[in-house]
């Protein structure tokens, strides 16, 4: 396994990918299975603000990144064979369209699948270094998801469909479920 850093889809060594957000529910590339899978080292966290997909620079939305610390359930995407290269750069070009803004650090991690065995996988990890990372309290994460909107639409569906893709496959997160429920509860009238 490559040990430099991961700077473009050439530098991928692995066929696995971690989901934590929206990548459950909108991979958006092409894989032959899917599995629920544990990360450990790192939590699903509202940490990168998003001023393009889910926000706008003069209001920036708020998405999830995996931050330093605890256990975060998710999916695990075993790519395809024969569009593996194309696969990996459409992943590259959603979550780091530019390497001189970027808000993850593509790492090579170890996953445990719910069949029991281990795999290595490239997730997208928070940095910690980005102007774009922040530690928000719960009332402000709630109130970007409330009222911010960027190209791919509005804050609060992302929150809410991330949490009904993780309930789906039976997971829990107390906190995204708190933040999704407040959000069904305060909808805007259309």
């Amino acid at each position: 396994m490559k040990t430099h850093p991961i700077e473009s889809p050439a530098d991928v060594t692995v066929d696995w990918i971690f989901a934590y957000g929206s990548l459950i529910w909108n991979p958006d590339f092409d894989f032959e299975l899917s599995e629920p899978a544990r990360l450990s080292g790192f939590h699903r966290s509202f940490c990168i603000l998003s001023t393009r997909y889910r926000g706008t620079p003069e209001q920036p939305g708020v998405v999830l990144g995996l931050d330093r610390g605890g256990t975060c359930v998710g999916l695990a995407y075993r790519l395809r064979t024969a569009t593996r290269s194309q696969s990996l750069h459409r992943i590259f070009d959603r979550e780091m369209p530019t390497l001189h803004d970027r808000v993850y650090v593509p790492r090579v991690l170890q996953i445990g699948l719910a069949s029991g065995a281990r795999a290595s996988a490239l997730a997208f990890v928070a940095d910690r270094s980005s102007p774009r990372y922040e530690r928000l309290s719960d009332d402000e994460v709630l109130r970007k998801l409330t009222c911010c909107e960027g190209v791919r639409g509005p804050n609060r569906e992302y929150a809410i469909n991330t949490w009904r893709a993780l309930e789906d496959y039976g997971f829990i997160d107390s906190r995204l479920r708190r933040f999704a429920k407040a959000l069904a509860r305060d909808r805007p009238s259309t």
